[in-house]
């Protein structure tokens, strides 16, 4: 039997590489993406729900039942925005979908993708980096069959990925380098794809992943 997971944020570039990798497992036997605006993406595997504000689920849970896993893929970068608002997006979006999602299905594996430099002590200096091990934190007690925080830093994209910024193209050309130069910070966007799939299938003695442990479960 095949396992049906739910993505979040496959419209931006980690979301639309872990989708990619689900649709090509053999293991998967379906995608739900939750998108706040379309992604205009074929597969026999993949459905799409259309949900303008993560804040008003109350109409689609039903959709949320009978899935195995949840890829929480959808984020935005800290720069240019005001604490306030980095934490509504960040802490307060992700776990309101996150606690309408355990009291649908708690039997689901809720992967979420965090970032490298996340402040699991919430104390230190860099704002984004103690919003990100907040959201963490909070993931971790809710009642999930299993959480998992994956902290990737430099990606390479997949090949055939459309939502691309100028920079991660310019980062995929010189990943040869930087792979070998930073190996504990970069990975491509594929192994963070199985990672995440593997998580399901075969479980993680860890619940906070740094790039060392993504690209071991990769495997």
């Amino acid at each position: 039997m095949g396992i049906k997971v739910i993505i979040t944020g496959a419209t931006g570039m980690v979301g639309e590489g872990v989708l990619l990798e689900c649709l090509a497992h053999p293991h998967i036997e379906k995608v739900l993406m939750v998108n706040r605006k379309s992604f205009d993406l074929k597969h026999p595997k993949l459905n799409e729900l259309l949900v303008a504000d993560f804040f008003h689920l109350d109409q689609v849970t039903d959709k949320f039942d009978g899935y195995d896993a949840c890829f929480y893929c959808a984020g935005i970068s800290a720069v240019g925005l005001t604490e306030k608002a980095y934490h509504h997006i960040t802490y307060d979006t992700t776990l309101h979908f996150a606690e309408t999602l355990v009291n649908v299905n708690p039997a689901i594996v809720f992967g979420h993708i965090s970032g490298h430099g996340t402040d699991s002590s919430e104390k230190g200096k860099i704002m984004w980096a103690r919003i990100k091990g907040k959201t963490e934190n909070a993931l971790m007690r809710l009642p999930f069959r299993h959480v998992y925080n994956f902290r990737p830093g430099m990606m390479k994209p997949t090949k055939g990925q459309r939502n691309i910024k100028p920079v991660f193209k310019f980062m995929a050309s010189i990943y040869p380098l930087t792979s070998f130069l930073f190996p504990n910070i970069s990975s491509t966007l594929k192994e963070v794809g199985l990672a995440m799939i593997n998580s399901v299938l075969k479980g993680y003695p860890k619940q906070v992943l740094e790039v060392k442990d993504i690209k071991l479960l990769a495997k």
